[in-house]
């Protein structure tokens, strides 16, 4: 009878196998589905790589300006852990002195010691003599206790220059750190600029670059390449055939700095001569005419006087974004001269292209 009866099944077989025919099923719709959507991504516009690129540029400019200032702190924390090295140097040598002093002190003590002043005098064979002597040692023991004094005066002055320089130090290598940040940082988002456009076929890679007023191309490198980046400034109208009155005296040399400068390419951190950053080449135009401006873009705003956008003379500072941190040289007429960001060399170009943030007078 027992032969007769139906195998017993295992209620986990049917499920098992089940499942797994949902879980083929389903990633063959996911896998499907996954390639129907590949298929349909469609490929990225002139706009749409415009503004990724835009944005990758303005990122890098704003952490070009920290790195511009953490550098700026780094190489006056260097200068002074220098000027402190000296000094705790030099402090060092006059502790040796002292000490030196002290110990000949010491040592002739230690050679007139162990005997009583009182049997010292009537020992010796000239009384006189002795008590010459005792008016003598007891300048010396004055001179003695001077010498003490000066040892501890110039320790705690070593010791406090090397807590400074120790402090300095420590600034040094955080400022060397965020250095270091900040131009990863940059490398980073013009990498990812860079990878965007050469995405792009060659037209549409020409189209954003010539949307943004760049003019940069392969082979625009030394003399002949400035020369070419200048002409084709021209030719588009960005270069006019002579400047337009500027402001009269270290603000027209400012001025006639900036328009030197036309066709020089963006290179971050640089102040010139043969490239600029934006807060770089207002610095090195206002350096020319005798003024010392702050390096950074939040910094050079602060530096003169303020003045209202409907008050702008040749030669002010033009800021822009709500970080300030672009800058450009204003010539008049609604223009500047600035260094927008790589591929685009030093041009001019009208103070409606970015949100105006504020201007300042340096002088």
């Amino acid at each position: 009878m027992a032969t007769h009866r139906k195998p017993k099944q295992n209620p986990l077989a049917g499920s098992t196998a089940r499942t797994a025919a949902t879980l083929a099923l389903a990633g063959a719709a996911t896998a499907t589905a996954l390639e129907g959507t590949g298929h349909a991504t469609p490929a990225i516009t002139v706009d749409q790589a415009k503004t990724q690129v835009a944005g990758y540029y303005r990122q890098a400019e704003v952490a070009t300006e920290k790195y511009n200032g953490a550098k700026e702190r780094t190489d006056r924390a260097r200068s002074a852990l220098d000027r402190l090295q000296d000094e705790a140097a030099r402090r060092t040598e006059r502790l040796n002195a002292a000490r030196n002093a002290l110990g000949s002190f010491a040592t002739a003590q230690y050679r007139e010691g162990g005997m009583p002043a009182g049997v010292r005098l009537l020992l010796s064979s000239s009384p006189d003599r002795y008590l010459e002597s005792a008016a003598l040692a007891d300048r010396a023991g004055t001179r003695q206790a001077v010498a003490v004094a000066r040892v501890r005066h110039e320790l705690r002055d070593v010791q406090q220059v090397r807590s400074t320089a120790g402090a300095r130090l420590s600034e040094l290598r955080r400022e060397e750190a965020a250095l270091a940040a900040h131009k990863r940082t940059i490398e980073a988002r013009l990498a990812q600029a860079k990878e965007v456009l050469n995405a792009l076929p060659a037209a549409e890679r020409t189209a954003v670059e010539a949307a943004d007023g760049a003019v940069e191309t392969a082979g625009t490198t030394g003399t002949a390449g400035k020369a070419a980046a200048h002409a084709a400034l021209t030719a588009a109208g960005a270069v006019p055939a002579a400047p337009a009155p500027a402001a009269s005296g270290r603000a027209a040399q400012a001025v006639a700095f900036a328009y030197s400068a036309i066709g020089k390419p963006y290179v971050w951190g640089a102040t010139g001569p043969s490239g600029f950053d934006c807060s770089g080449l207002t610095q090195a135009a206002w350096q020319a005419a005798g003024v010392s401006l702050p390096r950074t873009t939040y910094t050079q705003i602060n530096a003169g006087r303020r003045v209202a956008r409907n008050q702008l003379a040749p030669g002010d500072l033009v800021f822009f974004y709500s970080g300030i941190s672009h800058v450009g040289l204003y010539i008049g007429g609604g223009r500047m001269i600035h260094a927008p960001h790589p591929g685009a060399p030093v041009r001019i170009a009208p103070i409606d292209e970015m949100p105006f943030a504020g201007a300042s007078r340096p002088a």
